[in-house]
This record gives structure tokens, sequence and C-alpha cells, in this order.
């Protein structure tokens, strides 16, 4: 392992809010963003092959990981989010940068990516279909696996109090009730690292507040722009024995949305990013390089 693989911990203080990232490797730069229940430490098996051509940036969502946990629900919007990670790129010297996402970081990046296509070489979503789309597309088979968009977009404090009384129990479940996944599938020091994020309180409420903002904020910026496309190159990956892939045509879903689109499926389910690193990395690094 070269020593560009080494990651450095690093703090940006934006908009009252602290943001931890990790920075690694030379050349182009791509920003990784997680998803729920996840931290940056979800990348740590794709970032270090990423960083032999690029520079790499994994950071924690606002309300995640090590990153500050804001209190108010419009703080946890995508579009907030979102500005934190825009303007932690521009500190960090890139005003365009690729941009890689999964689950919710995926919806972060597809909100960047309208909110300032000037910023956004490629986007790649995983794993996801249009925040607009799935709530307003509702079918048995997404409420079933997805029912927890409504269970944690609860009034406080239920939801909180119900999962503060075992967060491991309920967060490992969601771990492994979106398609095909093991505890097995995650490495030791990346579950630890989830644990240890989940397990605190404000980060309980801040995840809560993220779902509350997809219904009450989220669901209308994106409604204001169904008549927007993404035209940079974009790809879309999921699971292929995910949750998402069985209810829904996922390329279909994006189509419309993403002028210059190719997709992929990669072996596993939602969480194939942990599943299948190395698939991942094979579909990613070509698209990251041949994207101009």
């Amino acid at each position: 392992m070269t020593e560009q693989s080494f990651a450095q911990t690093r703090v940006f203080e934006h908009d009252s809010q602290r943001i931890v990232y990790d920075v690694m490797g030379n050349g182009p730069p791509v920003l990784l963003l997680h998803g729920f229940p996840q931290t940056r430490a979800m990348w740590s098996r794709i970032a270090p092959a990423l960083a032999e051509t690029h520079t790499v940036v994994s950071a924690d969502l606002r309300g995640y990981g090590a990153s500050s946990k804001p209190a108010q629900i419009a703080q946890m919007s995508f579009r907030a989010m979102g500005r934190d990670m825009r303007a932690l790129m521009a500190h960090i010297g890139f005003d365009r940068f690729h941009l890689v996402g999964h689950d919710r970081g995926a919806r972060v990046a597809h909100r960047m990516a309208l909110d300032a296509p000037q910023c956004v070489h490629s986007l790649t979503v995983m794993d996801i279909v249009p925040t607009h789309h799935l709530l307003h597309h509702l079918n048995q088979g997404v409420a079933r696996a997805y029912y927890h968009w409504f269970f944690l977009a609860q009034p406080a404090p239920f939801p909180e109090t119900m999962i503060g009384h075992d967060p491991d129990a309920y967060f490992e479940r969601c771990l492994l009730g979106f398609g095909k996944a093991r505890l097995t599938d995650f490495e030791p020091e990346m579950l630890d690292a989830y644990r240890q994020s989940w397990r605190d309180p404000d980060c309980i409420r801040s995840m809560c507040n993220d779902y509350r903002a997809a219904l009450d904020i989220d669901f209308h910026d994106d409604a204001a722009d169904l008549h927007r496309t993404v035209d940079c190159p974009a790809l879309v990956l999921y699971g292929a024995e995910g949750a998402m892939a069985k209810a829904m045509d996922v390329a279909a879903t994006w189509a419309p949305r993403l002028t210059n689109m190719r997709h992929s499926a990669i072996p596993g389910g939602h969480f194939f990013p942990d599943q299948s690193p190395e698939q991942t990395v094979q579909a990613l690094r070509p698209f990251l390089v041949q994207a101009v």
C-alpha cells in the first residue's frame, strides 16, 4: 500500500456545522457520500482503490458519524447537506469534482447536481430511485421494504424513544432489511464505526430528522425540479438482488432525469458496496476515467 493510500482525517467548519472527512490520493477529485445508517467508513474498501488515480474525499454527512448533529428538521434537508459538501470541496481547492453517493448520500448528490451543475463533473447514484418518484409512486413492495421512511419521519420523540432502547438491534435490522445482506458482509471495523455513531442519541435524532425532511422538504424541492435534467455523465448502480431492483426498474426511473446515463447491476442487495467492493470499483473506475 502506497503512502497515498492512507487517509488523512480532517475537520471543516461550515454553516455552524462540523464536517469530518478523509482525503487520500492524487489526481482528479472524487467526493464519496455515504448513506443511512452508515458513515464515511463504508468507503474503506473502495476509496484506496480509487485513490490510485484520483484524489478521494469521503465525508460524514451532517447528522451522521463524527460530523455535527443539528437539531432542526430543515437543517437535515438534502439541499443543506449538499451545501456543506460543495463548501468542503471548495475549501480543499476543488470547484468541480466527480460525485458518488450511496443511499442518502446519493440523494444529496442528485440535489447537488441540480443546484450546482457547474460543480459536478460526473454523478454516480447507488441503489436509489429519485426521491419524488419513490414517494409519489409507492407500491406495496416498496412500502414493505422501506417502511423506515415513514417510521423515522413520525413526530419526535416517538421513533427516537423506540430506537433508543436498543439502537444496535434496530439499525442492524436496517442493514439486513433492504435485500440480501448478512452482518458478516460488513467488516468488523466498519460495523464498529456505525455502532459508535448510531448509539449517540443526537445521531438518532438527526437521522430521524433526515427522513422528516425528506417528506416535508425534499419531496417538494424535487417536485419543483421535475422539468430539469442532469446533463453531466451519470452512472446508476444498483444491487441486483436488492429490494429496489425487485420493486422497480431502477434505470427507467432515472432515464428522464439523466441525459447522459449508463447503468449497471452489482451483485448483492442495497448495501452492495459493502458486499461487493471489488465489483463496485470495477464499475466506478472506468466511468470516472472516461467521464469527460
